[in-house]
């Protein structure tokens, strides 16, 4: 992947230039240096290469921590390959797990759960995501310096901006297609209001006492659990189901961002990618459990909604493909091989279609930790000590999820 806008202070320049003024180039020359041509020239300067020795040497002296040997047993092989690991981490646990959910779990007991993926998503996305996009990922070995490119950046947040306005464009369709329902990434117990609710609970044999009397007393009738299986899959409410339906297609395009981001982060750095799986992972679990119960109240059987969610993870597998491809062939992964000029990539900067994708992970992450979700964590009920002990604990779940990223990023 082309390194973005690294390597170039102008006070580093200058010192290079009189501790070896054979190094400097022309104006000319250096408008038709690559950035990793510029890092070439960059590291032969003496004053860099002590600062590199000095790095290297701290490194060195530095034992490794558990995390980093623990990712470099998870993730072994390239980038590629890497990515396709992480799909597989964060497709096949969460959807097995799903065979020891109950079929009337209620989604919003998931909210301490839901509460530590918020911590971790906007974790990854504020302390490696942000600074790996804008300044690039530290490295070890070597001092490095950042290139300030005329509107870099702001190509960088468009990119962002797009991710996020996607989610948005996703979870208003959902609406508009569902009557004001909705797409919640995580919690359904408010997806569908009024007699639809009713039906769903009566659907599924919840006795809540608010549901369809008819239901109940002909399901006594009956005292049969063939007979109430047939009469709770003849009572789903048909916008309900369409609703699961929906939920379906909305959660397969979901895991396609998942897997771009997947392909994403690890072409950008293996800790990139390593704690992006991690945040990933979190969110999936009440993620995954949220839409089996929403498809459970739409009129699935146990078995069909798990075989539904196995269908969507496919998704996340076609996401990591696609992004592997664009970073293979869509110039973001050059690794100093036929490198370009800084100002001949995307709208006059070094910037790669490969490079696009990180930034628009971020975007939905961003959409994800925060629209999608802390709506829910900020509904509160009649109890108000009840409530302030449910926030404090929601709290505690966020705070916990974002300094396992921060642990993680300030050992690696």
């Amino acid at each position: 992947m082309a390194r973005p806008a690294v390597l170039w202070l102008l006070l580093a320049l200058t010192a290079c230039a009189l501790a070896a003024p054979q190094n400097v180039v022309s104006k000319h020359a250096l408008e038709s240096l690559s950035l990793d041509d510029l890092d070439h020239q960059l590291q032969t300067c003496p004053i860099v290469q002590e600062l590199s020795a000095v790095k290297h040497a701290h490194h060195a002296a530095a034992p490794s921590s558990l995390t980093t040997r623990l990712f470099a047993v998870l993730f072994p092989g390239s980038p590629a390959v890497n990515a396709l690991l992480a799909t597989l981490y964060i497709s096949g646990p969460p959807n097995f797990l799903l065979a020891l959910c109950p079929t009337n779990i209620d989604p919003s007991s998931l909210s301490v759960m839901v509460a530590f993926a918020v911590g971790g998503l906007l974790g990854d996305t504020l302390f490696h995501l942000l600074p790996e996009i804008f300044l690039g990922e530290d490295e070890p070995d070597r001092a490095r310096f950042v290139l300030v490119e005329p509107n870099r950046n702001l190509v960088l947040g468009l990119a962002i901006l797009v991710g996020f306005m996607t989610f948005v464009a996703m979870d208003k369709g959902l609406r508009i297609a569902t009557g004001g329902a909705g797409h919640d990434h995580h919690s359904h117990a408010h997806a569908h209001e009024g007699d639809a609710q009713t039906t769903t609970a009566a659907a599924t044999g919840a006795d809540t006492g608010t549901g369809n009397g008819h239901v109940k007393s002909r399901r006594k009738g009956k005292g049969k659990k063939e007979d109430a299986d047939e009469d709770q899959h003849k009572e789903v409410n048909p916008s309900v189901k369409l609703g699961g339906y929906l939920n379906l297609i909305a959660d397969f395009t979901h895991n396609i961002t998942d897997g771009l981001a997947m392909s994403a982060s690890f072409y950008a750095s293996p800790t990139i990618g390593a704690t992006t799986t991690v945040a990933v992972f979190f969110h999936e679990i009440p993620h995954e459990v949220g839409d089996f119960a929403l498809l459970v109240q739409s009129g699935f059987s146990k078995r069909a909604a798990m075989a539904s969610q196995f269908v969507t993870a496919i998704g996340a597998l076609m996401g990591t493909l696609i992004g592997i491809a664009i970073q293979e062939f869509g110039g973001g992964n050059t690794d100093g091989e036929d490198s370009m000029p800084r100002n001949a990539g995307l709208w006059g900067t070094s910037l790669t279609w490969g490079d696009m994708l990180l930034p628009f992970t971020a975007g939905t992450f961003l959409y994800v930790g925060t629209v999608a979700v802390i709506p829910e964590l900020l509904e509160t009920g009649p109890n108000k000590m009840q409530e302030l002990r449910k926030t404090l604990v929601q709290f505690s779940a966020v705070a916990v999820g974002a300094g396992i990223m921060l642990y993680i990023s300030w050992h690696d």
